[in-house]
């Protein structure tokens, strides 16, 4: 869930269509498992077609950017959303359904933390570095 709100909100703060209609975004996500699947879903970046890589640092945070004008950001969740949840899922079971319910519901500005970065080297798809 989180990776698809990530995915979502990266298409709103950078004015691009979801899911991509073209190779224009590329997603670098920050650490692999079921949180990539998300940001694939939302936003049509897969590894396949060269616009996701992973960069394993353990981080539940992905920088995405547009390769047409160069902007780009990264974004992560707050600290505090996996307590969070459980506003927006009273009725949850347990922790896990909690947070399945609660981030499909807590607004972008409580549930993530974005901010504009630099690139280091011009986008082309083979060597992006933020």
């Amino acid at each position: 869930m989180l990776g698809a709100r990530i995915g979502l909100l990266a298409g709103l703060l950078l004015d691009l269509p979801l899911p991509q209609p073209d190779k224009r975004l590329i997603a670098i996500a920050e650490t692999d498992g079921c949180f990539v699947d998300g940001i694939s879903a939302a936003t049509g970046c897969y590894v396949g077609r060269r616009t996701l890589r992973i960069e394993d640092y353990g981080k539940t945070a992905a920088a995405f950017i547009d390769s047409l004008t160069e902007q780009a950001i990264r974004i992560a969740p707050r600290l505090n959303v996996r307590e969070l949840a459980w506003d927006y899922a009273p009725s949850a079971k347990n922790k896990w359904e909690a947070q399945l319910i609660g981030y499909q519901y807590i607004p972008d500005d409580l549930l993530l933390d974005w901010q504009h970065i630099e690139l280091t080297t011009p986008s082309n798809r083979s060597s992006v570095q933020v």
